[in-house]
């Protein structure tokens, strides 16, 4: 008997970021702890954003428990990260988002399209047409 399939996770905020680095540690490098955009979201929405874990699940269209898990998944790397003094890696995962979201290589901003009357073949701030689609089913991460 196999397991039922994995649904993809809601996402309304792509981190804005592709992880983060230890500083002022002058030891050997270890493997990086690779952070998910859904793990991220979680985070957020329950320690940030203040949500209980009931709120956080159905905002990420997620069971409760399937929520902890993943929760306690992105407590537990962060604390791994932190006491072994690894890098974090940001990875798309089974995240999926509620708008078309762009991240500008240039500027390095993060915009959605939520409707047609924006036009996203340029970044509104800088102008570039240097454009990532966040939307792509790749698992790639950013």
């Amino acid at each position: 008997m196999s397991p039922r399939p994995r649904n993809s996770r809601t996402v309304f905020d792509p981190p804005r970021f592709k992880g983060y680095k230890p500083f002022g540690y002058y030891g050997g490098q270890a493997e990086p702890v690779m952070l998910l955009f859904e793990e991220y979201s979680a985070i957020r929405l329950c320690d940030y954003e203040l949500m209980t874990q009931s709120q956080a699940a159905q905002a990420m269209n997620i069971s409760r428990p399937t929520f902890t898990r993943v929760y306690e998944g992105a407590r537990r790397k962060i604390a791994q990260a932190l006491t072994e003094v690894r890098t974090i890696h940001v990875e798309r995962g089974d995240a999926w988002f509620d708008h078309n979201w762009y991240h500008c290589r240039s500027c390095n901003i993060f915009f959605n399209k939520p409707g047609k009357e924006f036009s996203a073949d340029k970044c509104p701030l800088c102008r570039s047409d240097n454009l990532e689609w966040m939307n792509d089913n790749s698992r790639d991460g950013l």
